[in-house]
């Protein structure tokens, strides 16, 4: 049996593996039992048993301290242990990135009447699929088609669970086992290796490219065309730009030129705002709206990048193509749930009221702040942050430029202000910035920062106000212990 770590002789410096108890004898301790009583026998004695292996394949490799198998320091360990088990993995992190739209960071903040909603549709049963008036079968479509063809302007719509999926259904329902023409300017890659050619071939779709990388003309369309065609596409390409010599084919003459022959034409628009970005002083994207009157007879999009809700794919279109997208078999396979249909749905009834959009939607809200206020906020903040990075770091107030998205209009710059940290050394500032920036996300609410040009910038666009502050302000007195 093996010996009582009080009883064994463990005043030096390394203890053996006969001095670690039992799994049993470890949970019956008075400790212990407050955690069966929280936890249940399963998990704390699964986690017992793994740090008792832990802890003996230190012994026996002779660095097993004599304090740790001390009956408080394995009691210690084991809570520690559980709660470890017990943390989701998925956290809160307060964005200073200056990218609103962060693809890394979860994209889109929901409104809170999508919050509210969300909840009380999930705490219960709900009319998903069910047809409150007639009583039979519904279509979860339906939660959100209206909303979308009021917005857009389109005859039908569907949703799915990403613009990705909405991209392979559209072309594998219209032009399966067919070809597909698009310009070779626009064969783009976004995050995740989501490569059109890739997309097309996985629809069961041929493609064809027409154009240079620069320069593509009507004509080229016109040319390509041939028995196998079933479909003309356009990619707006959001996260690049190619500037100097260049031609593109607008949707209006690219529609012309597929219906001229029978063809529907389709276009993706990637991110996707519904409302003119230009109006609140923010470059402008194109709309959903503008290509379906321009002809176009699928237009796809993102939900949770400009237009500020859950990640979804939506196709707006014809009653025709947005019908064959619909009954494809595929479309089970990528549908939404009823979460994100939920969130969405309660997104686009903000839409409605276009007055008070810059208000209640947290991505248009966040993308319009006054760089004034955010000066403001960096100033007010600048002291306490300053004392808890001192003496290693100075901070000053500074003005910054964000970003709209990191695969949402990356190019173009957001102005910015916000506090600028730099190590007091200039030897091992690079180390120096390595280790603050850790300490950051190491906090129990993780502070996620960017570097550059030798300096870490805490961009606070994405801190509204002082309130919002408050849990970041919380967290530096952790800070300065994880820095001294």
């Amino acid at each position: 049996m093996n010996a009582r770590p009080e009883e064994s002789v463990v005043h030096g410096s390394k203890a053996s593996a006969k001095d670690l108890p039992s799994v049993d004898r470890l949970i019956r301790t008075p400790a212990a039992a407050a955690l069966l009583a929280e936890h249940g026998h399963t998990l704390v004695a699964g986690e017992a048993r793994a740090l008792l292996d832990a802890l003996r394949a230190q012994a026996l490799a002779g660095e097993l301290s004599a304090a740790a198998v001390q009956p408080d320091a394995l009691n210690a360990a084991l809570r520690a242990r559980v709660e470890a088990r017990l943390a989701p993995r998925l956290r809160r992190v307060l964005n200073l990135t200056g990218t609103v739209i962060h693809t890394n960071l979860g994209r889109a903040l929901l409104a809170e009447p999508a919050l509210q909603h969300l909840l009380a549709m999930m705490a219960g049963p709900n009319n998903l699929e069910y047809e409150l008036a007639s009583g039979g079968r519904g279509d979860r479509d339906s939660v959100v088609e209206e909303l979308l063809t009021t917005i857009t302007g389109a005859e039908a719509a569907t949703v799915v669970n990403n613009n990705a999926a909405a991209v392979l259904l559209s072309i594998a329902a219209l032009a399966r086992g067919r070809e597909v023409i698009v310009s070779r300017g626009e064969l783009v890659e976004i995050g995740g290796a989501f490569r059109m050619p890739d997309v097309m071939a996985s629809a069961g779709a041929t493609l064809v490219e027409v154009g240079t990388t620069n320069r593509t003309h009507a004509h080229d369309y016109e040319r390509a065309i041939g028995e196998r065609t079933a479909l003309l596409m356009k990619v707006h390409t959001s996260n690049y730009a190619v500037q100097g010599f260049t031609a593109a084919v607008d949707e209006a003459q690219i529609a012309r030129i597929a219906h001229a022959r029978g063809l529907p034409m389709a276009t993706d628009l990637g991110s996707g705002a519904l409302v003119d970005l230009a109006a609140y002083g923010l470059p402008r994207e194109p709309l959903p709206q503008d290509k379906l009157a321009a002809g176009c007879d699928v237009v796809t999009f993102s939900g949770d990048k400009l237009l500020g809700g859950p990640q979804a794919g939506l196709i707006v279109g014809t009653q025709d193509a947005v019908g064959r997208i619909r009954k494809f078999p595929m479309k089970r396979a990528l549908r939404m749930s009823k979460l994100p249909l939920a969130a969405l749905e309660a997104t686009l009834r903000l839409y409605l009221r276009p007055e008070r959009l810059a208000r209640d939607l947290p991505t248009l809200r966040l993308l319009t702040r006054p760089e004034h206020e955010i000066r403001a906020l960096a100033q007010q903040l600048a002291p306490a942050v300053a004392e808890a990075v001192a003496p290693r770091f100075t901070v000053e107030v500074a003005a910054m430029q964000g970003q709209i998205g990191s695969g949402s209009l990356p190019v173009e710059r957001l102005p910015s202000a916000g506090l600028a940290i730099a190590p007091a050394q200039k030897k091992g500032a690079g180390r120096a910035l390595d280790e603050l920036a850790a300490a950051l996300r190491s906090l129990p609410l993780p502070v996620i920062a960017r570097i550059a040009d030798d300096r870490l910038l805490l961009d606070l666009r994405c801190l509204e106000t002082e309130k919002d502050a408050q849990p970041f302000l919380a967290q530096l007195p952790a800070l300065r212990d994880a820095l001294a």
